[in-house]
């Protein structure tokens, strides 16, 4: 482990700081992300901007890094050509990077604990056609298990200080995921994208939460990658339902146009209504999509005593 101290230890003393969106950091450096394999594709071309990546928020203020392999799988990779032994070595490689950035963070002086959060994204991320922003893909669960097995699998041999089960739309694929992590002896998060009080596939998300209240594998529950303004009820609903530390890094506000491909509309994100969230029970803080290494640091600065 990065710490010598787990990431559950410290959301039961605290709040941690998580993060902002990787694909927003990659831009800002220069790089085109208009791929289906989005940021992933940098693993297999220019990792070391992964690395550089990882680093601007871990001197932002961030304590975890959410590896960018939201988007990599077998599958995605396969159509690029990539085979099955190759894909491995870059979902390992993505926690590679994000440790890396940890120890050069380390080097610059940064002394606090850091932790490494191995990203997996929904089915529908790697169909890169926006149906993760919907859910209900006409799999079972059975099915859907049967695509994240070998993914979870390849990411806990590289030893993540955890999984970051993320931007998930539709509890039928909570249902896999959680089935899965158990037993591969790495502590998960289970992070909904949500729209009000359903999730994008429609559930209430009383019930979408309930899934995780006795997986003693989830040490956090809460939402991501929505808007911010549905971000209060969510934490409060998570904590009430599974007694669980809540996770939660929202959009900066601007909305996905899947057709496009581009963010439309503009920022309402603001680093201070993260100390509401954090009266409600939100524990692990951070931000999604557009939410940069400014706003994080802001975040930071909120939360440190």
């Amino acid at each position: 482990m990065t710490s010598d101290t787990s990431l559950a230890a410290a959301l039961a003393a605290g709040t941690v700081v998580l993060d902002g969106g990787m694909s927003n950091q990659l831009e800002s450096a220069g790089h085109d992300l208009s791929d289906e394999l989005w940021s992933a594709r940098l693993l297999a071309e220019r990792p070391e901007a992964i690395t550089e990546a990882h680093l601007a928020y871990f001197e932002a203020g961030a304590d975890v890094a959410i590896t960018a392999s939201y988007q990599a799988t077998f599958e995605g990779f396969a159509r690029r050509g990539i085979g099955r032994e190759k894909a491995a070595e870059l979902l390992a490689l993505s926690v590679e990077s994000a440790r890396e950035a940890a120890r050069r963070a380390a080097a610059k002086g940064v002394t606090r604990p850091l932790w490494v959060a191995a990203s997996v994204g929904p089915y529908g991320a790697m169909l890169a056609d926006g149906s993760e922003y919907r859910g209900r893909y006409g799999l079972s669960v059975d099915e859907l298990a049967d695509f994240h097995r070998p993914r979870l699998e390849v990411l806990a041999a590289a030893r993540p200080d955890v999984f970051a089960l993320e931007t998930v739309p539709d509890a039928d694929e909570a249902r896999a995921l959680l089935r899965v992590v158990r037993g591969l002896g790495v502590p998960a998060w289970l992070s909904y994208t949500v729209e009000g009080d359903r999730t994008r596939a429609g559930q209430p998300l009383e019930e979408a939460f309930a899934l995780a209240a006795d997986v003693d594998e989830v040490i956090a529950v809460g939402v991501n990658c929505c808007a911010p303004q549905d971000v209060d009820g969510a934490v409060r609903t998570a904590a009430r339902v599974t007694g669980k530390p809540v996770v939660v890094y929202p959009n900066s506000g601007e909305a996905w146009d899947a057709g496009a491909r581009a963010w439309a509309g503009r920022s309402s994100f603001t680093p201070e209504e993260v100390t509401g969230w954090r009266a409600s029970g939100a524990r692990l803080i951070g931000g999604c999509c557009r939410v940069g290494p400014q706003a994080i640091a802001g975040i930071a600065a909120t939360l440190t005593p």
